[in-house]
C-alpha cells in the first residue's frame, strides 16, 4: 500500500511534529509582523522527504528514512520592501497557516485511521 510506504507509523508522528512546530512558527511570524528587521523563519520537512524519495531511500522496500531532519531558519531571500526590513506578508502567512491547518488535519486522520485499524484487529476484525 502506497499510503504505508509513504508515511509508515515513525514518519508519520515526524511529519505531525514538523506541522505542529511549522504552526508555532507562523503563528510567530505573525506575531512579529511588525517587529522592526524581523526576518520571518520556515521549517523545512517535506523538502527532505522528497528528497529522500527521490534518493531511493524511501520506497523499493525501506518504509523508513534514515535522518528526517526538521529545520527552522530564518527567510532572507524574500527581500523586505518596508524600510524597517521586515520581511512579514501577513496575507502570505495566513496563506501558510491555512495549508498548513489542512495538511496536520490530513496527517491526523490519518493516524485516526491507523489506530482504528489496530482496534478491528485486536477486537477480531469486528
Amino acid at each position: 500500500m502506497l499510503q504505508n510506504i509513504l508515511f509508515p507509523r515513525s514518519n508519520l508522528q515526524k511529519a505531525l511534529d514538523a506541522a505542529w512546530l511549522r504552526n508555532e512558527v507562523i503563528s510567530n511570524n505573525i506575531a512579529n509582523v511588525d517587529t522592526p528587521g524581523y526576518k520571518r523563519k520556515t521549517v523545512k520537512f517535506e523538502e527532505f522527504l522528497s528528497s529522500e524519495m527521490k534518493t531511493g531511500r524511501i520506497g523499493k522496500g525501506r518504509k523508513r528514512f534514515q535522518s528526517p531532519q526538521i529545520i527552522v531558519s530564518r527567510d532572507y531571500s524574500t527581500l523586505s520592501y518596508r524600510s524597517d526590513g521586515n520581511n512579514v506578508d501577513i496575507e502570505n502567512e495566513m496563506a501558510e497557516l491555512a495549508a498548513n491547518s489542512l495538511r496536520y488535519n490530513t496527517l491526523i486522520q490519518k493516524m485516526n485511521g491507523d489506530f482504528q485499524n489496530l482496534r478491528k484487529v485486536i477486537r477480531g476484525g469486528a
